[in-house]
């Protein structure tokens, strides 16, 4: 890749950044909704902070930052160890949104100096690959973390217009029956095999046995779990975990997110604003604890990941994107006897395996003879190595990420009680 097609994908991937908060207005960007979600106004600033702090810091000549204080303000790193105070950032109502764009159009033409300057330099590509992809993760949390402060406001308003969008319609598709796939297992390799880009924790690539198992054909529907709920699923608490009874207990939890439910019926709060609960449509935003109630309550499980990325590296990478501007899951489509649908795109899908390290797994160390090994630690151990604990691990990506980010072996991961992101269920079963 040259430098000038390195900076051609930079500003595409900033241009649908730009685009993805369009629809938004300067007070929808300011506002912090729940302590794990953050402003689109912070993400914005973030974004631009991460290629300030760990490429032109760096590789710029003098470096001087475009404000001292945002080197705080748009942090998740600290070296120090101090914990960043993640839910005041709704509290910044200064910088201006305006000034925040500014910010990021001044990163912008000091990164295509720092390209133009130095093409050659192995570490420089690497890190502005990782901030594309760094970039890439923010543009989905800006759908899920406004999609989160939306549904807060009594106007049911629309990300893509204002409240007098038109109401989602139900969809006059049918989901096809679900179906069990198997896959016979034995010896297979697990992890991420290729020059592309990856991050380390789908690495390094490893032998693991699999007894034979069972994948459901497609994600579980609206009407499947609406039919767990008229069953009593949130009054039962043989088939939740303690710890997601309490849960349930301790928030009032009886439905889903985003199910509402009205003299008319059930309506669901999307992107698009409110509207009927599509029954054909996959169930999303779960949490682990209500994905695996669920399994237990129809006589399944969850997946492991290392069935989930078995039965998938099978599959062409084919779903519903973030490209299409849809921004919810589809309709599954027809099911053949090739493999299950549905594993790429539309929802994340929760797996029973704890997020932890892969046998051999040996995260990025600074050596003192090269202090660049240093930045590289840096900016890609805030994600990986210091996460894994009290995760869970989600696969296939979702409805609210660009295709071109997903792989077979991408490992996304959340704490159990997580369902402000596009999560959905995907059952296993043993194969005998």
């Amino acid at each position: 890749m040259t430098s000038s097609s390195l900076f051609a994908n930079y500003t595409s991937i900033r241009a649908r950044t730009l685009e993805l908060i369009e629809p938004l207005n300067g007070e929808d960007c300011c506002v912090q909704s729940m302590p794990e979600a953050s402003p689109v106004k912070w993400h914005l600033g973030h974004i631009a902070w991460f290629f300030e702090t760990f490429v032109l810091q760096h590789y710029e000549k003098p470096f001087k930052p475009f404000h001292q204080a945002f080197q705080t303000m748009f942090s998740s790193y600290n070296a120090s160890g101090q914990t960043h105070p993640d839910p005041l950032r709704g509290l910044f109502t200064r910088p201006s949104l305006s000034v925040v764009r500014d910010y990021c159009r001044n990163v912008d033409e000091r990164i295509a100096q720092v390209l133009n300057g130095k093409a050659e330099d192995k570490m420089l590509r690497m890190l502005t690959v990782l901030g594309m992809n760094h970039e890439q993760q923010h543009q989905e949390l800006i759908l899920t973390d406004i999609k989160h402060l939306l549904s807060q406001n009594p106007l049911n308003p629309s990300y893509a217009g204002d409240t007098a969008a038109v109401t989602p319609a139900v969809s006059s598709a049918t989901p096809p029956p679900l179906e069990w796939r198997r896959f016979e297992g034995g010896l297979v390799e697990i992890g991420y095999k290729g020059e592309e880009f990856s991050y380390d924790n789908e690495s390094p690539r490893h032998k693991q046995y699999l007894q034979p198992y069972h994948l459901a054909s497609r994600l579980v529907t609206n009407g499947e779990y609406l039919e767990f709920m008229e069953a009593g699923g949130y009054d039962d608490p043989a088939i939740w975990f303690s710890e997601g009874w309490d849960w349930i207990k301790d928030n009032g939890r009886e439905h889903p997110l985003y199910w509402r439910r009205d003299k008319s019926g059930w309506q669901e709060f999307t992107l698009s604003g409110l509207g009927p609960l599509d029954p054909a449509l996959p169930a999303v935003h779960m949490s682990l604890y209500e994905a695996e109630a669920y399994a237990r309550w129809a006589d399944a499980r969850l997946p492991t990941e290392a069935e989930w990325e078995h039965a998938a590296s099978q599959q062409e990478i084919e779903g519903c994107f973030a490209d299409n501007n849809r921004f919810h899951p589809s309709v599954a489509g027809a099911v053949n006897n090739a493999g299950p649908v549905q594993l790429y795109g539309d929802a994340w899908e929760w797996t029973q395996s704890s997020y932890s390290p892969y046998p051999g797994y040996n995260p990025a160390k600074p050596n003192d003879h090269q202090p660049m090994s240093i930045v590289w630690d840096e900016a890609v151990g805030e994600y990986n190595s210091r996460s894994m604990v009290n995760q869970y691990v989600l696969r296939g990506g979702s409805c609210a990420i660009p295709r071109e980010r997903i792989r077979a072996s991408f490992r996304n991961f959340f704490p159990a009680s997580t369902c402000w992101q596009f999560s959905g269920i995907r059952l296993a079963r043993d194969a005998n």
